[in-house]
């Protein structure tokens, strides 16, 4: 089997490789990724590309067909990964992460590749103060990530066949460590700054819901999708994936970490306008069609990997919302020497005498 995942350079990427490889031992895996986070590794003597066989650097944007042939499956990850991402550069998020994404399901049926699956997001239910979200709940995508996300599973819903099955993952937001960790999401960001600082600001009223799951768990709903028989969903799938356990409310999860790492204080900013981004999701029709690969770890575990893997790197830095951690603070960085435009393509720098 031949399997290729673009966008395995960011944060889910090293443990979906990882994954993989064990569970996938024979296969051939190729990533292709525009390396924009490349050097943000917490253990930089250990390349989690060493896993892969081949690893392209490339644009999703153009992909080279070439790269396609004799792919089995194809895991997408790539795309611009965060709402602060997205409202600063938000036509170039939905060229990347839905234009480019229908772009490449075209070359995938041309190519003959059976197998796609997409990383969807949670985020396109919004706003919804009643009952948890399912898969077929009115969307109200508020941010051009969660809109990127409905239109690209509008779009690539006309290409599912019999021999072309299109898995669309609707994750929740992910947490837990990686070899290449962001802590511009909620719970890796409460965890650090309990570690660096001993204090926990919550910029909200602390009351907007979320459901988590952690990147392993994710992992292991990707390898359910490249396996997926067309018996459990059919051609076309979008699901939501993770655990009715493990919808929270910020103020949860901020008391979970305090708990965890005690001398915690918790601040929460009380004249906070509302967060709008607020849903619980029912995750029933996951477990009925992949009853073995329903998540395994919990909110406390994950606290602690994340505690003890920020220990393990050292991890101090009480500033560390300006630093490579925070995703869009590494694209700004790449802009502002000249190194990415404003499309967010490399270009070569030009001399300071041009």
């Amino acid at each position: 089997m031949k399997i290729f995942i673009t966008g395995n350079m960011g944060y889910l990427g090293p443990v979906v490789t990882n994954h993989l490889r064990a569970n996938f031992p024979d296969a051939q895996l190729v990533g292709l990724d525009t390396a924009y986070f490349g050097n943000c590794v917490n253990a930089p003597d250990v390349l989690p590309e060493s896993r892969l066989n081949v690893q392209f650097y490339a644009d999703i944007r153009k992909v080279p067909d070439f790269i396609l042939e004799g792919v089995d499956a194809i895991v997408h990850l790539a795309g611009i990964s965060n709402d602060p991402i997205g409202n600063r550069f938000e036509k170039v998020t939905l060229e990347i992460n839905h234009q480019a994404s229908i772009r490449l399901a075209h070359q995938a049926v041309k190519a003959g590749v059976g197998t796609f699956v997409f990383a969807s997001s949670c985020s396109m239910y919004g706003a919804a103060e009643d009952d948890a979200r399912t898969e077929d709940s009115p969307l109200n995508p508020l941010t051009a990530y969660a809109r990127s996300k409905v239109f690209t599973e509008r779009d690539l819903k006309p290409l599912a066949r019999e021999g072309f099955k299109v898995t669309c993952l609707r994750f929740s937001t992910a947490c837990g460590m990686s070899d290449r960790l962001r802590l511009d999401l909620v719970l890796n960001d409460f965890v650090a700054a309990a570690v660096a600082s001993g204090k926990i600001l919550i910029l909200s009223d602390g009351t907007p819901w979320r459901p988590l799951i952690n990147v392993k768990d994710m992992a292991r709903a990707i390898e359910w999708g490249i396996k997926r028989d067309l018996k459990a969903g059919g051609p076309f799938l979008a699901v939501n994936i993770g655990s009715n356990d493990w919808n929270y409310q910020v103020k949860d999860l901020a008391e979970a970490v305090a708990h965890a790492i005690p001398g915690t204080k918790i601040s929460i900013n009380k004249n906070a306008q509302p967060d709008k981004r607020s849903y619980r999701v029912n995750f029933d029709l996951f477990q009925g069609l992949a009853l073995d690969y329903q998540p395994q770890c919990d909110l406390p575990s994950t606290i602690h990997e994340l505690k003890e893997g920020l220990a393990a790197i050292n991890f101090s830095d009480s500033k560390f919302h300006d630093s490579r951690y925070i995703r869009l603070k590494v694209l700004n960085s790449l802009r502002e020497k000249g190194l990415l435009n404003e499309q967010l393509q490399w270009q070569s720098r030009r001399h300071e005498s041009e």
